[in-house]
């Protein structure tokens, strides 16, 4: 099962648009994960119709349209692998243990809100995942996502960030 991993899109503000790369990718994606601040709802009309599942959460910058459509936490089980989906996790430092204690029933949990790429794994063995951001780099050298595959013993492997070139202004 291939997964797609993005967060952060913030348009209109941020880009007019998703890049082309990042389209081109939807269809070889299982399910796509979006971990918040979309700031649009054509964005979130957009991956619900080119995706073949959308996993989805609202953001810190999302209104009450968007809060309405999508919840705070989602949970979902990929062939045994415990997914959950948040938005916003806290400081950097003391990130593990506070996600270990808040979710110990998961295996990997993907979050954004900070738009700089993590991956680590608790001492309980939480996978800590944020893609970064497609659109909106802030002070990291490029715009990214992820990709990942969950095989069919419900294990994530292939984790892979994916740095975007950057966008003609």
């Amino acid at each position: 099962m291939h997964l797609l991993l993005l967060s952060d899109t913030h348009l209109p503000k941020r880009a007019k648009q998703l890049p082309a790369e990042l389209l081109t990718e939807l269809p070889h994606a299982d399910i796509v994960i979006h971990a918040g601040d979309w700031v649009d709802t054509p964005t979130l009309d957009l991956l619900e119709t080119r995706s073949r599942r959308l996993i989805g959460v609202y953001g810190n910058n999302d209104g009450p349209d968007l809060r309405a459509r999508l919840p705070e936490v989602a949970y979902a089980d990929l062939d045994g692998l415990r997914l959950g989906v948040v938005h916003e996790t806290g400081p950097a430092q003391g990130r593990e243990a506070r996600c270990s204690t808040r979710f110990p029933d998961l295996d990997v949990l993907v979050f954004g809100h900070s738009h700089i790429p993590w991956d680590t794994t608790t001492d309980t063995g939480l996978r800590l995942l944020n893609p970064g951001s497609p659109t909106d780099r802030r002070r990291q050298p490029h715009c990214t996502y992820m990709t990942a595959t969950v095989t069919d013993d419900g294990r994530l492997t292939d984790v892979e960030l994916h740095r975007l070139p950057p966008r003609r202004t």
